[in-house]
């Protein structure tokens, strides 16, 4: 594999499906969830992939079965304070994105934590999308916009692309090389629309406890066989040699 997405997002889909089809409870697939994503955050640090964002809960989530949005939230705690060796030993920065202020105190303070121990590390970032919604991060972005336009600090014609980012959840990280969406759902689910805008998407018909290494790597070789033209034609784009997983 020659070309490395410098970030690479994934909305981790079918875990309720991949229990239901084996009749067992859907809280299976996603205990069998966390396992995948350990070894697909373990994969991406060996592959030297810098940015991995996985949509983890989305804002529409809170709207589930009252007893699996829990079972979630203790998995989640679970997986923060298990996870957090592998973490360090990888040397992998956490990082959220969202409206963290929904979350339970105790999982709040646990991914405080979380993201204050592994805050020096250097060779990933992962960042975990929690109670996240696109359409709200923009709307969140835009109030906050304009609350400065109003006290004076921005005139209205100083918000460009650059300052819009920058306003955003994401601020800091560049915009994914590749999406990744597993269990044959071809939609992009209120998740990172902004960052998205030129983002090379690939659709894995297995469901999220399936997703292995071979799978990832397999996205990653569709993704080094495209040419990302950025609105361009092919002829204007760099040779494809030179142009690697970069912008």
């Amino acid at each position: 594999m020659d070309h490395i997405p410098q970030h690479l997002a994934i909305i981790m889909d079918g875990n309720g499906r991949w229990a239901q089809k084996r009749h067992l409870p859907r809280i299976v697939g996603h205990q069998k969830g966390v396992e995948t994503v350990r070894r697909v955050v373990e994969e991406c640090c060996s592959l030297g992939i810098k940015h991995l964002t996985l949509y983890a809960f989305s804002s529409e989530n809170w709207g589930r079965p009252a007893d699996e949005v829990a079972a979630l939230m203790g998995l989640l705690a679970k997986y923060l304070t298990s996870e957090l060796k592998m973490l360090l030993s990888n040397r992998v920065r956490l990082n959220v994105i969202g409206e963290t202020a929904k979350l339970p105190d105790n999982i709040r303070q646990t991914l405080e934590g979380a993201v204050e121990r592994t805050r020096d590390n250097d060779s990933m970032t992962l960042t975990l999308a929690l109670s996240y919604g696109a359409r709200d991060e923009i709307l969140r972005t835009c109030q906050q916009l304009a609350g400065r336009v109003a006290a004076g600090e921005i005139a209205p014609s100083d918000i460009d692309e650059e300052l819009f980012s920058d306003a955003l959840d994401t601020a800091g990280i560049p915009d994914p090389d590749l999406l990744v969406r597993t269990s044959g759902e071809m939609r992009i689910s209120n998740f990172l629309l902004w960052q998205l805008a030129y983002t090379e998407l690939y659709f894995s018909n297995k469901f999220w406890p399936d997703f292995d290494r071979d799978e990832l790597h397999e996205a990653i070789r569709e993704f080094g066989r495209r040419q990302r033209r950025f609105g361009l034609t092919s002829e204007q784009v760099p040779d494809k040699a030179e142009q690697g997983g970069h912008h």
